[in-house]
C-alpha cells in the first residue's frame, strides 16, 4: 500500500549493493559503493542516465528535466540532530549529486527522541560519522560523505545548496553573507519544541521554470475574432481554466493561420470559455478548429541575504488562523538565540525565571528593530510557551519542517516550483494540555531516549504512549514514516502494541520514497521488513506484522475483540475503498481514525475523533468525469483517450468472460471477441501468433478507419449544415503497413508475444526473422460496406439495445466450447505497468500511439504512457515525511485525551506553490427525533439475549422500540437485506414475527453468521407517535 491521493479515491532483480567506509581526511568519511547498479550508473552527474524504475514515482512529481539539474547538485547539511537527518534522508532519497553531512557536536540522550540513525550504543559519538553510513544506504545513487571540520569560505564554495541546522545566528548570519556573495543557495531550518523556522536565499536572481507543477491546460478553439484585442472562444465542453496573465500558443487553426506556432502570447480571462488575446485585425478570417495550449514561462525572482530579510521579513502563512504569529516568532527565535548566546544552554521548561528572562530578551529585541520586523505589542504569553518547551526535540515537528527544508533544496538545485519567500514559522502549541498552568517539574527530564519529548510534555504522556494499542494499515511511503515517527515518540514502547498489515511485496520503484526498504528487501513482505527496520531505530517498540488485506473477508482476524481492544487506527492507504471500510469499523467500534494522503507535492491530514468529529465518510468527493465511450471508440482527440482504448484493447483480448449485461451491442462485441479467440483465431505456432498480430494492426489501424470514414466522409456536413468532422472530432486516416516502420514492429513483436502467452506458446524477441514471417502472410482485401451502423454519441449506443441480434447472441453462446473440450490453456494476463520485460507497455505504447497517428494526435513516450495506463500516483518522499509529522501531532493529542474540537487541525499542503491551510475537523452534523440529539457516532444497543436465556423475537424486536423508545418500525433490514416491511405480504409477515431475529437473518441472507460475531448491525426507517418519518441512529444488536 503506498501513498494515497488527495481525493477519496491508488522487482528489481540482480544482487544486493553493500556499502563500505574509509576515511578520506581527518574530517570527512564517505561511503564507497563495492559495485554499480544494474545499469552501470553509480554515481549522479552531468553523463548520469536517470534511473527510471527507481525514480518513477518522483519523476512524475518533477520531469526529467528537473531531475538532471538536481543530479548535478552537491549539497551541504550541517546538523545532525532530529531535523537534519530528517532532511538528509529526503535529500538523498531525492537523487542529488551527493551529500556533505556536518556536524561537530557528539549523540546525546536527547537526540535519541527524533533522530532515527542514532542508536543508545552511539551516545557520545559524532553526529555526522554515526549518521553517514547509515544515510548512504538510502541510494546508492548519491554518494554520502561526513565532515566534521569548521565551515569555512574554501570547504563552503564546493557546494551549490547548503542548509544550515541546529547552528547559532552568529553562524547564521557569517554562512549567510558568503553565501548569498557567492550565489550559494541557503537554507536555514530550526525547531524548538513545537515550533518551526525555514529561511530561504537563493540568490539575487533566481530562474523558476515551473511555479506549480501542473499540467500545462489545453483547449479547443470553436471561434478567435479579428479586434485590437482579439477574443478567443473554446467549445462549451468545459471550461478553458487558465487565469489572465498566463502564456499561451495555438496549432491546427484552419483559417487565421498567423497563431499557429505563434511564440506565447500573454492572455487576459473574459470568461469560463473566453480570453483576449495579442491584436488579431491584420490577420486571415478564422474558418474552424484549432487547439490552444499553456506554455510555461520561466519567472525571475530575487532574494534578499540574511542580513537584509531580518529586518525587512517576508512571510509565508502557515496557518490563517494565527495571522500575527509569523512576527512574533521572528522575534522570539532571535531572543532563544541571544539566551543560547549568554547562557550556553536552552531555556529550560522547570525554570520560571527563564521564561522570565526569555521574555525580557524578546523586549529588547523587539526594542532594537528598525524595519518591518518590529512588531507592535509582543505576545507575552506566547513568548514563555516558546521558553517552555525550546529545549525540545520532537519527531514529528522535525519530519514537518524536515519535509519543507527538503523540498527547498529540491527547488534550489532544479528551479521546479515556488520557493519559499522568505520566512517561514509553524508551531503546534494545541497539542499542550488543554488545561492551562500544567507544568513540567525538573525532576521529570531524566536521562532517556525520550528526553528531547519529555521535555515539551513530560513523563505522563510518555507512560501513555508506551501503552497504546495501535492498528496502521500499509506500510507503504506514509506506513514507513508512520513506524519511524512511532517509534521515535516511544508509541507501544510498553505494554502497547503497533499492528501493522500490507498484503504487498517491495518493488525497486517503492525504494525512492519508502525509506524502511532496501535493495536487497525487493521482493520481500513490506509489513515484516518495516517492522524489523524501526525495531533497529528503537528496539522497545512492540510490533507486529501481518500481510492481511482489510475488508469482510477478514473480519475474522479483525473481529470484534481486535477492534475493541484498539487505542486507534492510522491509515496508510491507496484506495478509497479501503479508507471508507476502515472509515466504517472506526465509526462502529468508536476508535480515533488518523487519515492522509499524498499526491505529488500535494498532501492532505484528516483526525477523526469519536463522539467529536464527522467521519471521512461524511464528505464525497463529486465523481471523476469518464470519457464516453463513442468518444474513445472512434472519436478520440486527446492521447488519454487513445491509451485508455488500447489499454481495454489489451484486457478485451487477455480476459475474455465478461458481462452480458453491459450496455448496447457490447455484449455481442465480447462474445464475438471470445469467439474469435477461441474457434477463428486460436494459434497452433509461432507464426500464427505473428499473423494474427498483422491482421489485428490491419483492422484496427486501417480498416476500422476505412469504415468509419465511409460512413462519415471528410467532407461530411450534419443535418444543421456544419462540418461533421470539427470541433473534439478530428478526421482520421487509415495507416500503410510497413516493417521498416520501428512504431509498426514495435506493435506486431507486443502484440504476437502477448497472444502466444495467452495460448502458451513460445514467444520470440527476434524482428528479423519476424519480419520474414510477415513477408508470408496473406492480409485479405477490405473494402468499406454500407449499413454498418456507428454509434456517434453514447445515447445513440444506449438506445441501441433493443437492436442488438438475440438470435446472434445465442448462436454464439451455443457455438462456444464447454471448458471440458478445450484442448489448450488459455492463461488470463493481468497488466503489470512496471516489468519492462513482459510487453505489456510495449503493446499499449505502440498501440496508443498508431492510434495517435491515426487522429493526428501527438504520441506521447513510454514514461507518460506508463503513468495514465498505470494510473500512478505521483509520489515524493517530502510530502510524505511533511504530512506524516502533521498526523502525528494529532495523535499526540488523541493520546492526552483532547476535548475540544478546536484543539484538532485538518490540514492541506501543497509543496509546489507553496500554500498550507489548516482548519478545525468538522464538527459531527446532529439529528434530533422527539427531544434526543444524535450523530453518526450514537446507536440503539440492544441485547438480544433476555433473561430467559431465549433470544428477541421479530415481535418482540418491534415491541421493544415501541414501548421504549415511541416508535414504529416501518422497514429494517441488515446489509442488504430486508428483514421487515410494513408491505411485507401478510403470510410472511406471520411467519416472520414468532422467528428469533438471527435465524430471519440468516434465512434472508442465506449465510450462516460466523462464531466470531458478537453483534448484527440493523437499520430502521421508523415513524413517531404523530406518524411522521424521523431519522434515528442504527441499532447495534448484542447475541453473543
Amino acid at each position: 500500500m503506498s501513498s494515497s491521493p488527495l481525493s477519496k479515491k491508488r522487482r528489481l532483480s540482480g544482487t544486493e549493493t553493500k556499502t563500505g567506509s574509509h576515511c578520506s581526511s581527518s574530517n570527512s568519511v564517505r561511503t564507497d559503493l563495492s559495485h554499480t547498479p544494474a545499469n552501470g550508473m553509480a554515481k549522479n552527474g552531468n553523463d548520469a542516465e536517470i534511473d527510471e524504475g527507481l525514480y518513477s514515482r518522483q519523476l512524475y512529481v518533477l520531469g526529467h528535466d528537473a531531475m538532471k539539474r538536481m543530479q548535478n547538485s552537491n549539497v551541504l547539511i550541517s546538523g545532525m540532530r532530529g531535523l537534519g537527518v530528517e532532511i538528509a534522508k529526503n535529500v538523498i532519497l531525492g537523487g542529488v549529486r551527493s551529500v556533505t553531512v556536518h556536524d561537530q557536536g557528539v549523540a546525546e540522550w536527547r537526540d535519541l527522541s527524533s533522530q532515527f540513525y542514532l542508536r543508545e550504543e552511539d551516545l557520545g559519538k559524532n553526529r555526522a560519522e554515526v549518521s553517514q553510513p547509515r544515510l548512504a544506504e538510502l541510494n546508492n545513487y548519491v554518494p554520502v560523505t561526513a565532515y566534521t571540520g569548521a565551515l569555512n569560505e574554501d570547504y563552503l564554495t564546493k557546494f551549490q545548496v547548503v542548509v544550515l541546522t541546529n547552528s547559532t545566528l552568529d553562524e547564521q548570519q557569517q554562512v549567510g553573507e558568503l553565501c548569498h556573495g557567492k550565489g550559494i543557495k541557503l537554507i536555514i531550518a530550526d525547531t524548538r519544541g513545537l515550533f518551526g523556522q525555514l529561511f530561504c536565499d537563493f540568490g539575487e536572481e533566481m530562474i523558476v521554470y515551473d511555479t506549480n507543477g501542473e499540467q500545462p491546460l489545453s483547449a479547443m478553439i470553436s471561434m478567435i475574432t479579428k479586434d485590437k484585442q482579439g477574443v478567443v472562444t473554446c467549445l462549451d465542453e468545459a471550461r478553458h481554466g487558465f487565469e489572465s496573465g498566463d502564456y499561451v500558443t495555438f496549432t491546427e487553426i484552419q483559417g487565421m493561420t498567423e497563431l499557429n506556432g505563434c511564440q506565447p502570447v500573454e492572455i487576459k480571462v473574459l470568461g469560463p470559455y473566453t480570453f483576449s488575446i495579442c491584436d488579431t485585425a491584420g490577420f486571415t478570417d478564422y474558418v474552424r478548429g484549432g487547439i490552444v495550449s499553456q506554455v510555461k514561462m520561466p519567472k525571475k525572482i530575487s532574494f534578499k541575504s540574511l542580513s537584509s530579510s531580518m529586518a525587512e521579513p517576508e512571510f509565508l502563512m502557515t496557518d490563517f488562523a494565527k495571522f500575527d504569529r509569523p512576527g512574533q516568532l521572528h522575534v522570539g527565535f532571535q531572543a532563544i538565540h541571544a539566551f543560547q548566546k549568554k547562557h550556553n544552554n536552552l531555556p529550560l521548561c522547570s525554570f520560571q525565571t527563564d521564561g522570565d528572562e526569555l521574555l525580557t530578551l524578546a523586549k529588547e529585541v523587539n526594542s532594537a528593530q528598525t524595519g518591518s520586523a518590529k512588531v507592535e505589542q509582543l505576545d507575552e504569553a506566547l513568548m514563555k510557551k516558546l521558553s517552555y518547551v525550546a529545549a525540545g526535540d520532537l519527531a514529528p515537528v522535525n519530519a514537518f519542517i524536515g519535509g519543507l527544508a527538503a523540498q527547498e533544496v529540491m527547488k534550489a538545485c532544479t528551479g521546479k516550483f515556488m520557493p519559499i519567500m522568505q520566512w517561514l514559522y509553524f508551531d503546534a502549541l494545541e497539542c499542550l494540555a488543554e488545561e492551562e498552568g500544567v507544568t513540567l517539574t525538573k525532576e521529570e527530564c531524566r536521562n532517556c531516549r525520550y528526553d528531547g519529548q519529555i521535555a515539551v510534555f513530560g513523563t505522563k504522556l510518555q507512560d501513555m504512549l508506551a501503552k497504546q494499542r495501535y492498528f496502521l494499515v500499509g506500510a507503504g511511503a506514509i506506513g514507513c514514516e508512520l513506524l519511524k515517527n512511532f517509534a521515535m515518540i516511544g508509541l507501544a514502547s510498553g505494554e502497547g502494541e503497533v499492528i501493522v498489515t500490507d498484503m504487498d511485496t517491495i518493488e525497486k520503484s517503492n525504494l525512492n520514497r519508502q525509506f524502511l526498504f532496501r535493495p536487497s528487501d525487493v521482493t520481500k513482505m513490506k509489513s515484516d521488513t518495516a517492522a524489523a527496520a524501526v525495531k533497529q531505530m528503537n528496539p522497545s517498540i512492540r510490533i507486529t506484522g501481518h500481510q492481511n488485506r482489510v475488508g469482510p473477508d477478514t473480519e475474522r482476524i479483525y473481529d470484534d475483540d481486535f477492534f475493541e481492544s484498539l487505542d486507534g487506527v492510522a491509515n496508510a492507504l491507496d484506495n478509497v475503498d479501503a479508507r471508507m471500510y476502515m472509515d466504517r469499523r472506526c465509526v462502529y467500534y468508536r476508535k480515533p481514525l488518523l487519515e492522509s494522503g499524498t499526491l505529488g507535492t500535494k498532501g492532505n491530514v484528516q483526525v477523526v475523533i469519536p463522539f467529536l468529529t464527522e467521519s471521512y465518510s461524511s464528505s464525497q468527493d463529486p465523481p471523476e468525469k469518464s470519457i464516453p465511450i463513442c468518444t474513445l471508440k472512434n472519436f478520440p482527440n486527446a492521447i488519454e483517450h487513445t491509451l485508455q482504448v488500447r489499454l481495454d484493447d489489451f484486457y478485451i483480448n487477455n480476459q475474455f468472460v465478461r458481462t452480458l449485461k453491459l450496455p448496447g451491442a457490447q455484449p455481442m462485441e465480447v462474445l464475438e471477441a471470445v469467439y474469435k479467440s477461441l474457434i477463428t483465431d486460436c494459434p497452433h505456432s509461432w507464426a500464427d501468433c505473428v499473423a494474427w498480430a498483422r491482421n489485428h494492426w490491419q483492422c484496427q489501424y486501417s480498416n476500422n478507419i476505412r469504415q468509419l470514414l465511409h460512413n462519415f466522409p471528410p467532407d461530411q456536413l450534419t443535418s444543421s449544415g456544419a462540418p461533421f468532422w470539427s470541433g473534439p472530432k478530428r478526421c482520421p486516416h487509415p495507416l500503410e503497413f510497413s516493417t521498416s516502420n520501428e512504431l509498426h514492429m514495435d506493435y506486431i513483436m507486443a502484440a504476437a508475444n502477448l497472444f502466444a502467452q495467452t495460448y502458451s506458446l513460445p514467444c520470440s524477441t527476434d524482428r528479423a526473422a519476424v519480419v520474414k514471417i510477415l513477408q508470408e502472410v496473406k492480409v485479405p482485401v477490405f473494402t468499406p460496406r454500407s449499413g454498418v451502423k456507428i454509434h456517434v454519441s453514447d445515447q445513440e449506443l444506449q438506445n441501441s439495445n433493443s437492436s442488438v441480434d438475440d438470435s446472434r447472441l445465442e448462436e454464439l453462446k451455443t457455438r462456444l466450447p464447454s471448458s471440458e473440450s478445450f484442448q489448450f490453456k488459455l492463461n488470463p494476463i493481468d497488466f503489470e505497468k512496471d516489468d519492462d520485460t513482459n510487453f505489456h507497455m510495449d503493446f499499449i505504447v505502440a498501440a496508443s500511439n498508431l492510434r495517435a497517428e491515426n487522429y493526428d494526435i501527438p504520441p506521447t513516450d513510454r514514461h507518460k504512457s506508463k503513468l495514465i495506463a498505470g494510473k500512478i500516483i505521483p509520489a515524493i518522499a517530502t510530502t510524505t515525511a511533511a504530512v506524516v509529522g502533521l498526523v502525528c501531532l494529532e495523535l499526540i493529542k488523541i493520546v492526552q485525551g483532547h476535548k475540544k474540537l478546536e484543539s484538532y487541525k485538518n490540514g492541506f499542503m501543497n509543496l509546489a506553490l507553496p500554500f498550507f491551510a489548516f482548519s478545525e475537523p468538522i464538527a459531527a452534523p446532529r439529528h434530533k427525533y422527539y427531544e434526543i440529539d444524535w450523530s453518526l457516532w450514537d446507536r440503539f444497543e440492544v441485547t438480544g439475549l433476555q433473561a430467559s436465556g431465549e433470544e428477541m423475537t421479530l415481535r418482540q424486536f418491534l415491541d421493544y422500540f415501541k414501548n421504549e423508545h415511541k416508535l414504529e418500525i416501518t422497514m429494517l433490514s441488515q446489509g442488504v437485506s430486508m428483514l421487515y416491511s410494513f408491505f411485507m405480504p401478510a403470510a410472511k409477515l406471520k411467519e416472520r414475527l414468532e422467528l428469533p431475529m438471527t435465524e430471519i437473518v440468516t434465512k434472508v441472507s442465506k449465510k450462516k453468521l460466523g462464531k466470531h460475531v458478537k453483534a448484527l448491525v440493523f437499520e430502521l426507517c421508523c415513524n413517531d407517535l404523530s406518524d411522521e418519518d424521523v431519522e434515528v441512529p442504527y441499532v447495534r444488536y448484542t447475541i453473543r
